[in-house]
């Protein structure tokens, strides 16, 4: 049943709630995350057309097209899972398929803190930040956790607020907002025509008469558009990132911004100051578990760097504590009639 109507011997690993990461390195490889710790399987697709096959079937859920003109896309699969596949001849030994299961009933904060992700003094803390319209901006490492985490983040927005979702491919499921517009970008098609970036979706978007804009994941030079929305009257929108650290973080905004337009660094790490309110920073630590490692507060733009105020710092031995600092910049949450 499963190779004729499901995904062949890929079905029984989708369909494993304990398995969070599905690894093929070619037909004969298969390796699963399951319960934090990464191990290979017995199961090998019978020959190397058969993944070929199972492949094209994947990528026809979302739209997408992979052949060795273009040996790499992003996808998705039905329940959302996220879908990385490379082929030949980028692939050298064989078609490699990377999937990021799709959680079927989205972790909420309750079940983040149950599993010491995040603490409840900081969770309450980001969902008044959250209400009050601070921009917020999630970074990590691989597989650290950004997308589930800002998804929680968002379901902190009010109800009657008009929200626009942006992402390379949709993973984000928000609960009970009615006024929702998902916008996802498009690949160009065989003749080179009709993509449709993320740059294009943002420009789009503030036409839109948003409240709130929920970006995905920022990768490029759609950064200096995330930062120009954030600076011209837009509160409350929120993204994630790839980096190491807060700062490097921040960094990595400023590079990422500079390949859309040749000006000044200071210029644009002045923009990340005024635009970004809050970086919460998460990664893996030696247990596997996925934590919150940092909430800090982007204080100022002092001309060479950019200030943070820590709040709440990650300890081994402690868990997530708070550093003692205060939130500094307390306008918008005082607007909403909230204790900072």
């Amino acid at each position: 049943m499963n190779s004729l109507r499901g995904l062949d011997i890929l079905q029984e690993l989708i369909e494993d709630p304990d398995i969070t990461e599905i690894m093929v390195n070619g037909p004969n490889n298969i390796f699963v995350e399951k319960n934090g710790i990464v191990c290979k399987t017995d199961l090998v697709f019978e020959s190397v057309e058969r993944l070929q096959s199972i492949i094209q079937q994947i990528v026809s859920f979302s739209n997408r097209r992979v052949n060795e003109m273009t040996p790499i896309t992003d996808a998705r699969l039905k329940d959302g899972s996220r879908v990385n596949i490379v082929l030949n001849p980028i692939a050298m030994d064989g078609p490699i398929v990377t999937i990021r299961k799709f959680q079927n009933a989205p972790l909420s904060i309750d079940r983040l803190i149950q599993l010491e992700s995040i603490t409840r003094d900081a969770a309450e803390f980001l969902e008044k930040l959250v209400i009050s319209g601070y921009n917020i901006f999630v970074s990590g490492g691989t597989s650290s956790g950004k997308t589930t985490f800002l998804n929680v983040l968002s379901n902190y927005i009010p109800k009657d607020q008009r929200v626009i979702t942006i992402e390379d491919s949709a993973e984000l499921s928000l609960i009970g907002v009615d006024n929702l517009v998902r916008l996802e970008m498009r690949q160009a098609n065989l003749e080179g025509t009709g993509e449709i970036t993320i740059r294009d979706l943002i420009h789009s978007s503030l036409r839109m008469r948003p409240d709130r804009l929920v970006i995905g994941e920022i990768r490029g030079p759609e950064a200096l558009d995330m930062l120009q929305a954030m600076n011209t009257g837009h509160d409350g929108c929120m993204s994630t990132g790839h980096g190491n650290s807060a700062n490097d973080m921040l960094e990595r905004i400023a590079t990422m911004a500079l390949t859309a337009m040749n000006i000044p660094l200071n210029a644009i790490k002045s923009q990340i100051a005024s635009a970004i309110d809050i970086i919460v920073h998460l990664g893996r630590t030696s247990s596997k578990g996925r934590r919150v490692l940092e909430i800090s507060e982007i204080d100022h733009f002092n001309g060479q760097d950019i200030v943070l105020n820590p709040l709440y710092i990650f300890d081994y031995n402690k868990g997530l504590i708070s550093t003692g600092n205060k939130l500094i910049h307390k306008d918008k949450i005082l607007q909403h009639n909230l204790s900072p």
